[in-house]
């Protein structure tokens, strides 16, 4: 199956990103220490800003248009085309106002440079056409390649503190690269476009539409590491950072699925067969509970001491926060099977807005009140409950639509294993020396309890991997 060849892909590619940084963190922490980490976070997180503001919402809305029409070549190359340019002129306009902002500002000018080609990375970005088309694996291999070039030359170059702007350039120009790499591809799937009939700006309404989800997202995504490096310190945010590194590095093996599932539900929902995408949307909210909540019961167990040992003693304080944000992991992966896999492919971008708007909007009244209270942890709260009022209100915008008890019918089993498995690892964590082989040993442990009560309890997840559906 298609799916499942392009979910393997993604997941491929997902374990090799939790891999990479296994191996770069940690020379980075003790290399650059707590400053130079805080200073790559924080300035690459300002530059985001300008990333988001000018490629606005075109990754979500190109992947849907070209999912939507994929099957005509000449309306296909005709979408990329406008897209495409579209997105140039925005990206030029954005990379402007950085220049501005640049000027103004008396800080880290030269890390801000060298981030400041993440910003015409982002201009040369198609990723999103490939996976309208669910073209996972030239995306995936290209990937790979420019991470393996990109982690032998932070070993090569990066050697003392006095490298951090090599360090920040190694990551953007390879992302630079790697984006470049993708056109080649085009030919087997465009024509160039009639530029007579090219019209770009009529697609600038709806990637808008799309874009204000993702400004509202990018508040409690970048904002609470800005506010911690202003409110606190730079170290701060590197400590928050790389918290947020490992969390979002497991999630974004759970939420592979919304990636391989958006053009799929897309192109079923267009072809109007509406009881397809409700059956992909019950399994996809069954699989990702599965592999969601061991996950956070997991990352959890293992905080308290993985990040010493990971980062180093300086970095002690991220334990806390990793076992406060993995409560995120199972809250996220729902929403994104609510939101990117449901919502946003079957058009009902109002809902999706409001849904993130609303997270925004809780980030934003308990942030600073939480920050001044408890410092890094209350900013961490902060992001747990905005992510919870995402999926909040996404589930009761869909309760009258989506039978909520069915999908819900077997979490009680993932909790009750994931539980277990957490109190015997945390018990080891906490009773016997913390390194790398007692790690996998927990791992292999923790996999055998997890998966050991799910036999017991017979969820259904089990038979459809029996049938192979």
């Amino acid at each position: 199956m298609k799916i499942i060849k392009n979910y393997l892909y993604n997941v491929f590619y997902q374990v090799f990103v939790l891999l990479v940084p296994l191996v770069t963190m940690p020379y980075i922490a003790r290399v650059l220490g707590p400053t130079g980490v805080g200073i790559s976070s924080f300035t690459n997180s300002n530059t985001q800003y300008f990333i988001l503001i000018g490629s606005i919402g075109v990754s979500l809305y190109g992947n849907r248009q070209i999912a939507y029409y994929r099957d005509n070549r000449r309306k296909t190359s005709q979408i990329f085309w406008e897209v495409f340019l579209m997105r140039i002129v925005t990206i030029i306009g954005a990379l402007i106002a950085f220049f501005i902002f640049l000027g103004l500002t008396n800080e880290y000018k030269q890390a801000y440079l060298m981030q400041s080609i993440l910003i015409v990375a982002a201009a040369v970005d198609i990723s999103w056409f490939f996976m309208g088309f669910e073209n996972f694996k030239v995306t995936v291999l290209r990937n790979i390649i420019v991470k393996v070039i990109s982690l032998i030359c932070i070993f090569i170059f990066v050697k003392d503190k006095g490298d951090l702007n090599i360090y920040i350039g190694i990551l953007a120009l390879s992302q630079l690269i790697g984006n470049i790499t993708l056109f080649p591809y085009l030919k087997n799937y465009i024509n160039m476009p009639n530029w007579r009939e090219l019209r770009i700006w009529r697609h600038f309404r709806p990637t808008l539409i799309l874009f204000v989800p993702q400004i509202a997202t990018q508040v409690y995504l970048i904002l609470n590491k800005t506010m911690v490096g202003k409110m606190i310190s730079v170290e701060a945010a590197g400590f928050y950072d790389n918290s947020d590194k490992i969390i979002k590095m497991v999630l974004a093996i759970v939420t592979a699925t919304g990636t391989v599932m958006l053009p799929r539900v897309a192109n079923t929902f267009a072809k109007g067969d509406h009881e397809q995408v409700k059956k992909y949307l019950y399994q996809s909210f069954d699989f990702v509970s599965a592999i969601a909540i061991p996950m956070m019961f997991g990352i959890a167990a293992i905080a308290p001491k993985f990040a010493t040992i990971f980062f180093g003693k300086a970095f002690a304080p991220v334990g806390l926060l990793m076992m406060i944000e993995s409560v995120v992991i199972p809250i996220i992966a729902w929403g994104s099977v609510l939101g990117v896999q449901y919502l946003l492919p079957t058009g009902r971008n109002r809902e999706f807005t409001i849904s993130v708007v609303l997270g925004a909007i809780v980030n934003i009244i308990v942030n600073i009140p939480f920050i001044l209270w408890m410092g890094i942890p209350g900013a961490m709260i902060a992001t747990v409950l905005s992510e919870l009022s995402v999926t909040g209100y996404q589930f009761y915008i869909l309760r009258n639509e989506l039978d909520l008890k069915q999908m819900m019918k077997e979490i009680w089993k993932y909790l009750l294993a994931g539980f277990l498995m957490f109190i015997v690892i945390l018990w080891s964590v906490l009773s016997f020396k913390f390194n790398i082989f007692i790690l996998l040993i927990e791992v292999i442990i923790g996999i055998l309890i997890y998966f050991g009560v799910l036999v017991l309890t017979k969820p259904k997840l089990l038979n459809y991997v029996k049938r192979g559906k």
